[in-house]
């Protein structure tokens, strides 16, 4: 099989789909893989690491997808990208279709490619198949960033609303925790907030009480969620439902009572929308709404370029 590695558009993404050990791996075993010139350069792999590896260096996106029967990216392919395809190849890419353009999907279609989402595959040994086989319950890249926003929030929430703090959540699927979730609970009591965690799996709930010794924990429903929003200092929603576009369960309604000074983090609008302002949040945006300030937390893990893209690329893996 041809197997093509294409460069991240976006200049703040730093992450490679195929690190050269893997390429490595494919070529052994009978694959050809052609990588974009520098589609490694923000992980700090250089295009000679790529050709000791075996691959082949494309001076080009058009090459690399004109000559690949399978494509191989981590953001959701452009447009442009998209138009190159032939029909019948495969594209693997974080599409998040839930929350992306419907031009992707119109072309998608248009173009009679096959589009394989990172974020919903499935594997019989493991729950996803961007899960590390020795933490179940978490992508690989969430151990690398998941832990910093809410230490930042938390620190900031110390000096200016108090200690008091809540995060609302809900869980990915089945009997598996979260990861968001628990790394926010973890960082914000380490900062020395009082943590009351919302959750509508009540199994969920007595696991982080038996790791995250005493956390408060509530079942979550419309009331409680609304009455924890309204005493909180600081709300962090961590709430994922994956191939599918989050629910909005904070609402402005139930923020607008909050103190003045008070905030309300999302993680990447991709994969968490939990609470609701009155205009949507770009990633990294900081607005004020009604007295409180909502920041969407930006996608840290493309900023880890080399930890994450060998992550990614180990559990891609076949």
């Amino acid at each position: 099989m041809n197997i093509g590695i294409l460069r991240e558009g976006n200049p703040l993404d730093r992450r490679v789909a195929v690190t050269p050990p893997v390429v490595r791996k494919l070529v052994e075993r009978g694959s050809t893989v052609l990588v974009e010139t520098g589609a490694g350069e923000g992980a700090m792999f250089r295009d000679d690491e790529y050709i000791r590896a075996g691959a082949l260096i494309a001076y080009s996106a058009a090459e690399v997808i004109h000559r690949s029967e399978l494509v191989v990216k981590i953001s959701v392919p452009t447009l442009a990208e998209l138009e190159l395809g032939a029909p019948g190849a495969a594209l693997l890419a974080f599409y998040h279709m839930a929350v992306a353009s419907p031009a992707v999907f119109e072309t998608l279609l248009q173009r009679e490619i096959t589009a394989i989402g990172c974020e919903i595959v499935r594997a019989a040994r493991r729950p996803s198949a961007t899960t590390h086989p020795g933490e179940r319950d978490r992508r690989p890249d969430d151990r690398f960033a998941r832990r910093a926003p809410a230490a930042l929030e938390f620190r900031r929430a110390r000096h200016s609303a108090g200690r008091h703090a809540r995060r609302s959540s809900r869980p990915r699927g089945g009997h598996r925790s979260g990861n968001c979730g628990s790394c926010a609970t973890r960082g914000a009591m380490a900062a020395g907030a009082r943590v009351t965690v919302l959750d509508i799996d009540n199994l969920k709930l007595r696991r982080l009480i038996q790791h995250v010794p005493h956390v408060a924990t509530v079942l979550a429903d419309e009331e409680s969620i609304g009455a924890a929003v309204a005493s909180a200092d600081v709300v962090i929603g961590a709430v994922l439902v994956a191939g599918a576009k989050t629910p909005h369960v904070v609402t402005s309604a139930w923020s607008r009572p909050c103190a003045p000074a008070r905030s309300s983090s999302t993680w990447p609008s991709t994969r968490a929308d939990a609470s609701k302002p009155a205009v949507p949040l770009p990633s990294g945006a900081v607005l004020q709404v009604h007295g409180v300030v909502h920041y969407c937390v930006p996608n840290l893990t493309a900023d880890l370029g080399r930890s994450t893209s060998i992550a990614l690329a180990q559990a891609l893996m076949p």
